[in-house]
């Protein structure tokens, strides 16, 4: 597999991932169960978008010492992209966390934990997928066109699924857990599993986890496609989806209380998609800028939000 990533590059960066998901549960450990403020959310947003951007800015560097000014610049676009689009994928992760959270009714201050467990689950999933993926499309080229298509695809059901939100309570997972394990509705603080009667019974709190779990799994086969049409570096691919993560406990915290308010953002989250699959689809006919790439994901989802808020805005001012 071709890649910018040297051995220490790879290794560096596994070390950071370690050293941010350590200090974060100590953090959490040490604040104890707590609703997470907006404050604290804001703060936390901020610190993993400006990692990602001085990671990037370093990589930059490295990269225009050792390999060229034009090398630098496609590699940081292609970074820039990337993150970008595994950043609103993971927006629509967050609306279908909150219909899990609401669902069963997960206390504000128990959030934090099943996220972060969800967190670490996800970039562990993510990592294995991404390899995978990046050998696949090394050995087999023709799979490039299979991703186009299952993008465009799935833009296209996100397109038509939009504004509909999906009933958990027929969700087959949800279904073959009630069916082969005791679950309780009660919560025994932040524990998975509690004795009731003398019999062991899982909380919500497990339930959500396993949600969650599958849930990243469904969006990680559409998210990942989606990255390596923008380039199959997997050194790439792989900072970039887990800087998008890293950061998605903050943003659900961020977005939880506004989620009504993008409600159009799932369209532009869907023409992101189609138009990533049509250009992985004319990939060995006309390669579209990664510049062009890069200001045409920007501009749907800004506009999908724009629209979003606008709307939201025109609606109260009537009432």
């Amino acid at each position: 597999m071709e890649t910018i990533g040297t051995w220490w590059m790879w290794a560096g960066f596994a070390a950071f991932v370690v050293v941010a998901i350590a200090i974060d549960l100590l953090v959490m450990e040490k604040q104890g169960a707590h609703k997470v403020t907006t404050k604290e959310a804001v703060g936390w947003s901020l610190l993993w978008f400006s990692l990602a951007f001085v990671f990037v800015l370093l990589l930059w560097w490295y990269l225009d010492g050792s390999q060229g000014r034009d090398t630098a610049n496609t590699v940081s676009m292609q970074f820039i992209t990337g993150y970008l689009v595994e950043k609103s994928l993971s927006i629509d992760n967050i609306f279908v966390f909150l219909m899990i959270f609401s669902y069963f009714a997960v206390p504000a201050e128990f959030q934090k934990r099943a996220l972060i467990i969800g967190i670490i689950g996800a970039i562990v999933l993510r990592a294995i997928l991404i390899l995978a993926g990046a050998w696949l499309l090394e050995q087999f080229h023709w799979l490039l066109y299979v991703f186009g298509a299952f993008l465009v695809v799935t833009g296209v059901k996100m397109w038509l699924a939009a504004g509909k939100e999906p009933d958990i309570a027929q969700n087959p997972v949800l279904n073959f857990l009630r069916k082969r394990m005791n679950i309780t509705t009660q919560f025994d603080g932040e524990k998975m599993s509690t004795m009731i009667g003398g019999v062991k019974h899982y909380t919500p709190i497990f339930v959500v986890l396993v949600l969650i779990g599958t849930t990243d799994i469904i969006f990680a086969v559409d998210s990942i496609p989606a990255i390596f049409a923008i380039t199959k570096d997997p050194f790439i691919v792989l900072t970039a989806n887990i800087f998008a993560i890293l950061g998605l406990r903050a943003l659900y915290f961020l977005l939880a209380d506004l989620a009504d308010r993008f409600h159009l953002l799932a369209y532009g989250l869907a023409l992101v998609l189609i138009f990533i699959g049509t250009k992985m689809l004319l990939l060995d006919v006309y390669k579209i800028p990664i510049a062009v790439a890069l200001g045409v994901t920007a501009a749907l989802i800004a506009a999908s939000i724009f629209a979003s808020l606008y709307s939201t805005r025109k609606s109260a001012a009537s009432k």
